[in-house]
């Protein structure tokens, strides 16, 4: 399939305001594809690879802008695209409204190959792209960059530029794309469904209901070394609990990041919840888990700092080591962890998402040996409150974060945020948004980034709540701009406008109603918690959530 036809495609998607219309029109894209069909349809959700896997482009809006101006011609400058990008508010209708081609590139990607681009040839291009490391590695993607874009036409600019920085924003979501699959290759939704909970690969999804239909969706299951969504939990109270569950399982929460374990029967590989592989930087955590298991298994835990006493520890002190590429050993001298498993899906050959929690935490238990570093999360039974409200008590007094209440009969369903797990905190509400914006400071910080404006989740895009700049150390606001100054979008004197990619935990006193923010509320003495590393914008708290927490 042409570059262009899909663009064509998703142009006229984008222009429809009906779900059921849009999902219809994306039918007709996925059944029209050939041998392309896994890459439309990652393209259609703004993504070049598979969500389980932990390849990025690392393109930021700056590189952009140049490849572009160099696409444009010798008249445009990447401050020029900049300039309009801040004027008009979409990269990718700026993009289209150059004249673009016939400009002469450099090396390898000087554009030397036919002048009509593919969908399977911009993937390439792409694959390549994010391949690119180490010394002149900017300078490379730079090139692939200006030999896709000089060699598209407007519209092909207009989703590709959106493409590179995951942001198509064509009001098409995961739900729609199950939908679409199951309308083009006439398998049920819940097929679909099922099929993208073991796999959380809409490509392979895709591919499989059109050769195989529902028989074939039916033999997708889980395997060892691609990560899940994890399954997660809504804010409850015991009482509703008891009354809908009669017995309820309680658990310890963690004060830690999400890791999910996979270990095959030689080799341990460990995922976060953005399902990065985060293997390399907790070795502790590996070599418990390859010390403990002895047959093959998936598990879902969290890893905790723990201090010399052995005591859990804050949260900000897990993520150092989340971050940590190089030096781990130093890095574990300062922190070390620990991997708290609360739920097995796999184990030894069955897949046991349909299975009962406690039966899943019976397989649980039996598949692993606790270590020093590894050990299995107590999991209680009962239907008195009072007996729940010990268990949260010894948690508090144990240094952990509060209980987790949790249907026992439940299935595990990954990236599900239902009923049947439900989170029991005492302390003040958090919430999680995404930094849109910034300002740059005075005086000894006019260097540094400051004052982050916050948003949270509405639909496709982002709506603000407000200001953060309490709670921030030095060192941190140092850290911070080093990492924000690359999704820079604009700049208007000391204000700045940053790309959707970071994600702030957020304490606050109260939520209250502001015609001063596009979210309709303002956090009230909101304070800066610390960087949300297991954490994608997509992850972040929603308008719905902020809307039920002023309710509250």
């Amino acid at each position: 399939m042409e570059f262009v036809v899909f663009a064509d495609h998703v142009g006229t998607i984008e222009s429809i305001d009906a779900d059921i219309e849009r999902c219809e029109r994306v039918a007709e894209l996925l059944a029209e594809a050939e041998d392309e069909l896994s890459v439309v349809v990652r393209f259609l959700l703004g993504r070049v690879f598979p969500a389980h896997e932990s390849t990025k482009l690392d393109v930021g809006p700056r590189l952009c802008y140049e490849a572009l101006a160099r696409a444009a011609g010798h008249n445009v400058t990447a401050s020029d695209v900049e300039e309009r990008v801040a004027s008009e508010g979409d990269i990718g209708q700026v993009a289209e409204s150059y004249d673009l081609g016939g400009q002469q590139g450099l090396g390898a990607f000087g554009g030397g190959g036919p002048e009509t681009l593919t969908v399977n040839e911009v993937r390439d291009s792409l694959e390549t792209l994010a391949g690119a490391t180490g010394e002149g590695s900017q300078e490379t993607k730079r090139d692939i960059l200006f030999d896709l874009f000089n060699r598209a036409e407007p519209e092909e600019a207009r989703y590709l530029v959106r493409l590179v920085l995951s942001e198509m924003r064509i009001g098409v979501g995961e739900g729609a794309i199950r939908d679409a699959i199951a309308s083009a290759f006439d398998v049920p939704v819940d097929a679909v469904e099922s099929a993208l909970q073991v796999s959380n690969d809409y490509g392979l999804v895709a591919e499989v209901a059109r050769s195989d239909g529902e028989d074939g969706l039916g033999t997708i299951q889980l395997e060892i070394g691609r990560p899940v969504q994890a399954m997660l939990a809504q804010s409850g109270a015991v009482t509703d609990a008891v009354q809908d569950w009669d017995t309820v399982a309680v658990e310890r929460k963690y004060d830690g990041a999400r890791v999910q374990a996979h270990y095959d029967g030689d080799t341990v590989s460990l995922y976060s919840r953005n399902m990065e592989d985060v293997t390399n930087p907790l070795p502790e955590v590996v070599s418990g888990i390859d010390a403990s298991l002895q047959a093959p298994a998936i598990l879902d835990g969290e890893v905790v700092a723990i201090g010399e006493d052995g005591d859990p520890r804050p949260f900000q002190e897990v993520l150092r080591r989340f971050r940590r590429k190089h030096d781990v050993a130093r890095a574990r001298e300062n922190v070390e962890v620990r991997f708290h498993a609360f739920d097995c899906f796999h184990a030894d050959g069955d897949d046991l998402l349909d299975e009962p929690l406690v039966d899943r935490h019976d397989r649980l238990t039996a598949v692993v040996d606790p270590s020093d570093h590894i050990e299995v999360s107590q999991l209680w039974t009962t239907d008195d409150p009072d007996k729940i409200a010990d268990i949260e008590a010894e948690s508090l007094e144990a240094g952990h974060e509060g209980i987790m209440l949790k249907n026992p009969e439940s299935g595990y369903t990954p990236g599900n945020r239902g009923q049947n797990w439900l989170k029991r905190k005492p302390d003040v509400e958090t919430i999680d948004c995404v930094v849109t914006g910034a300002e740059w400071g005075e005086g000894r910080r006019a260097n540094l980034l400051g004052s982050f404006e916050l948003s949270v989740r509405d639909g496709d895009g982002y709506a603000t709540v407000g200001k953060v700049a309490t709670g921030i150390t030095d060192e941190e606001l140092d850290s911070l701009t080093e990492r924000l100054t690359e999704y820079i979008l604009t700049e208007d004197g000391a204000d700045v406008d940053i790309e959707p990619a970071v994600v702030f935990e957020v304490g606050y006193e109260e939520i209250q109603e502001s015609p001063t923010y596009s979210a309709g509320y303002a956090l009230r003495f909101p304070r800066f918690l610390g960087v949300r590393e297991d954490k994608s914008p997509a992850d972040a708290d929603s308008l719905e959530r902020l809307e039920r927490l002023a309710e509250a």
